[in-house]
């Protein structure tokens, strides 16, 4: 850990120790609006660890966020979350189906499907295997907790960085509802609500659902609509039945779908191949316009997600213990169509889909009633079935673009001499009814067994340990059609009409070198074939041990020392390909392809290891926690975008230093304060083969590349009180995330700052009716949420900027 971070480490602990500031970011009950800050923090109640206990009882380093501070925040979405939760970090990425989780700088995801992320989302104990079934907007929340760490003792699948627990209210029995409509700029239109009632004594339910669309916030300046709209909905219906004390089910049933424009790039930096586009009459946006949210797509992008599932929970209550089912059978199908060169000349156009079925069984006995020993045994079942496919389509103006390159680089009409010497038609190369589709299928089965024992030492001294036997196994099925003519052709042997190779005629050798670059979407062969395996099987037991010493009432300490596991991720991209150690099998057998590339098909498991001290202090006026750790994974999986497909490879090992510390501090009955932060110092320690800039390089020793060193979060509440059955707030908050490289294969220039506030203010009244103000990005903040190299542009970057300023008011009436 660097000397400027560890100075800021010492100076956060000291500030804290001396002001007293303490808390946590959230309330876990929704209140009205004026309140003595000291209740709320006595009423958290945490279950991500699958048993209600205290935040302050709880030995895990996690951070909570209310209903209420949601709801004050305007945090729509989980995207939203991280301006609460600094560990957290979120980043959309080129569809609005996909999106990477990361906590303490460990995470991955991405547009490839086969990539399963290291952060696990579940809402309601039901486990959502990918980022398009957790990013519409959250239903009616109780709360959400974010663990830190690896979870995979409690959790099934791919916990190995951390877990979002998102938990939803149940139905009551007696009338309640709500429903509140909204506008903002951007022709932003909200209108949700839920109702709940019960229909016996023993029988109630609840619906909810809403709205929300808003036009793109980023103009197309050749006439085509605007992008990054917002056009969503979603339904939710509850069941709840309680034929007995001791007996509890709980059915949910919900439906969303999203229809939207995204995502647009600006160019960050504009290379030598943006002359042929300017040549050709293309427009091409200026890099010196960053953040004019302008675009030149000469189509629109379209994504469509439709999000379904159904869940059974089972409770029982038996004498000294409990039984739990949680059932689940969810489908996710979404498609799009992209203008994949990022430019008005239609060079490359991409369409693609995924349809994923989940079923997901766990079953929890635990123990009940105070006892020396507390446990909990589990199992935990997984099938999923993934297909997907894309077609790369090659446009109009991709044989024109070539052309032009090439004479700039002193080879006019290069194209056209290659393909009379191998006797082919002009205009064979690049023709525009050229396509390149791919199609995957992935078979998963896994599950897990686990355990968890509380050993009460003494009153004060807890030791809690937990192990978990995980088995995960994937068959996967890869196939192509592929009719690049030029990519497919084996320049150093297929002979010319000439009789000899392309590289043996005196006149064409020197130009050998400029045709290869232009082979960049060579053929895929697929799985099964009569060498590589298309399976995997693996297995691993994993274990947590947390003590917990309660010093005074106010005051508790723990120590952790757990692992994580992930099972192996396939690359499910046309990039996947054989590894090179298959070569001579594949040559052997004859099936190895024309200009066969040699990289990987997929990413071993990753394994991570973290130790951890933490502090949760609780005082009259607040509450502090602190959590110091050190965290590995070895084999961490790492996808990297590059134009036209994803290059998958495990680092050796990264590992990250940090501290965590989440406060509250209440000044009166109307002020509270909140201040969170996480510090990190992340290294690779070993990664040798990574993406780089120029190709593979290795990153051993350097700091990853995305992940920001210090990330702060502070807030400030005013409660007032404007007369008799009127009550007010007024909030803000800050998020700050130090400069960091955005990617590994783009240039040191492309960083990423953040320094934005959001606010709002309300007003609620006796009768049921609430207002609301609000602002999101209030200094209209700039910032790249990340970067790539855009496909067959040399020395040309593009960057997704970040949403600007949104505003808007809401009303509401529950009753």
């Amino acid at each position: 850990m660097n000397n400027n971070n560890s100075k800021m480490f010492t100076h956060s602990l000291l500030a804290f120790a001396v002001m007293g500031v303490l808390g946590s970011t959230a309330y876990a009950e929704e209140q009205p609006t004026k309140q003595k800050n000291a209740d709320d923090i006595e009423r958290i109640v945490v279950t991500a660890s699958k048993r209600e206990k205290g935040l302050q009882e709880s030995p895990v380093a996690i951070t909570v966020v209310s209903s209420k501070a949601i709801e004050q925040a305007k945090v729509m979405d989980i995207t939203d979350l991280q301006t609460l939760v600094p560990t957290l970090r979120v980043t959309p990425l080129q569809r609005s189906t996909n999106t990477n989780f990361s906590i303490r700088g460990f995470g991955n995801g991405t547009n490839n499907t086969g990539i399963e992320p290291s952060v696990g989302v579940f809402i309601d104990g039901v486990y959502r295997s990918r980022a398009a079934s957790q990013i519409g907007d959250l239903p009616r929340l109780q709360q959400i907790e974010v663990l830190s760490g690896p979870q995979s003792t409690l959790f099934g699948k791919n916990a190995s960085a951390g877990v979002i627990s998102v938990t939803t209210r149940e139905p009551a029995y007696y009338q309640q509802g709500k429903i509140e409509v909204g506008v903002g700029n951007f022709n932003q239109k909200e209108i949700k609500g839920y109702y709940t009632n019960g229909i016996t004594d023993n029988l109630a339910f609840s619906v909810s659902g809403g709205v929300n669309t808003r036009d793109g916030f980023t103009e197309s300046v050749v006439g085509l609509d605007d992008i990054n709209d917002r056009d969503r909905w979603n339904i939710r219906g509850q069941a709840l039945y309680e034929p007995t004390e001791d007996v509890k089910l709980r059915l949910i049933a919900d439906y969303s779908k999203i229809e939207e424009a995204c995502c647009s790039v600006e160019n960050s930096i504009n290379g030598p191949t943006t002359a042929a586009v300017r040549a050709l009459g293309g427009m091409d946006l200026d890099e010196t316009g960053s953040f004019a949210y302008q675009s030149t797509l000469n189509s629109d992008p379209d994504n469509n997600v439709k999000d379904s599932g159904v869940s059974l929970q089972l409770d029982v209550d038996f004498d000294g213990y409990s039984f739990t089912s949680i059932s689940a059978l969810r489908t996710n199908d979404s498609d799009f169509m992209n203008d994949v060169d990022y430019t008005s000349l239609d060079i490359l156009n991409e369409g693609g889909y995924t349809d994923i079925e989940t079923m997901t069984q766990e079953f929890r006995l635990t123990s009940t009633g105070d006892r020396v020993v507390e446990w909990m045994f589990g199992a935990f079942i997984f099938h999923e079935e993934v297909t997907t496919g894309d077609t790369l389509f090659y446009g109009n103006d991709i044989r024109n673009y070539f052309d032009v390159l090439m004479a700039a680089g002193g080879a006019p009409g290069l194209l056209g001499g290659v393909e009379g010497a191998y006797g082919l038609d002009p205009g064979t190369f690049f023709s525009n009814d050229t396509a390149v589709s791919s199609e995957f299928d992935q078979q998963n089965d896994a599950y897990s067994l686990f355990a968890s024992f509380d050993y009460h030492i003494s009153d004060e001294f807890t030791a809690i340990f937990g192990v978990s036997y995980t088995n995960d196994q994937k068959e996967i099925t890869i196939s192509q059609n592929h009719n690049d003519v030029l990519s497919a052709l084996d320049l150093d042997t297929v002979p010319t009409l000439y009789g000899v190779p392309i590289g043996s005629i005196p006149q064409l050798a020197p130009a050998v070198p400029v045709i290869e670059s232009l082979q960049f979407l060579p053929p895929m062969l697929g799985l099964p074939n009569a060498v590589e395996n298309n399976k995997s099987d693996d297995s691993k037991t994993t274990w947590s041990l947390r003590l917990s010493y309660e010093i005074t009432d106010n005051v508790n300490i723990f120590a952790t020392a757990a692992t994580g596991f992930k099972a192996t991720s396939w690359n499910l991209s046309r990039y996947s390909s054989p590894f090179a150690s298959d070569q001579s099998a594949l040559e052997t057998a004859g099936i190895s392809l024309p200009n066969q590339v040699y990289g990987g098909r997929y990413a071993s498991p990753e394994e991570a290891m973290v130790y951890e001290l933490g502090i949760k202090t609780q005082f009259e006026h607040g509450s502090f926690s602190a959590t110091i750790f050190d965290q590995t994974i070895e084999g961490f999986q790492s996808s990297i975008f590059i134009g036209t497909g994803y290059v998958l490879a495990n680092a050796g090992k990264q590992s990250t230093q940090g501290l965590e510390f989440d406060s509250n501090y209440n000044l009166t009955e109307d002020w509270s304060l909140t201040l969170a932060g996480t510090f990190l110092d992340p290294v690779y320690d070993s990664f040798v083969g990574a993406s780089g800039l120029d190709g593979p390089v290795d990153l051993s020793g350097e700091k990853p590349a995305g992940i920001h060193e210090v990330s702060i979060t502070a807030g400030i509440v005013y409660n007032f009180e404007v007369f008799n059955g009127a009550d007010g707030y007024v909030r803000t908050d800050y998020i700050f995330e130090s400069d960091v490289k955005l990617a590994e294969n783009t240039p040191e220039s492309l960083t990423r700052e953040v320094n934005s506030f959001n606010a709002s203010t309300g007003l609620a009244f006796d009768n049921g009716v609430s207002l609301q103000l609000w602002v999101r990005n209030l200094t209209n903040d700039e910032y790249l949420l990340s970067a790539f190299p855009p496909p067959i542009q040399a020395g040309s970057f593009n960057g997704y900027p970040n949403q600007p300023r949104t505003f808007g008011a809401n009303i509401s009436y529950q009753f």
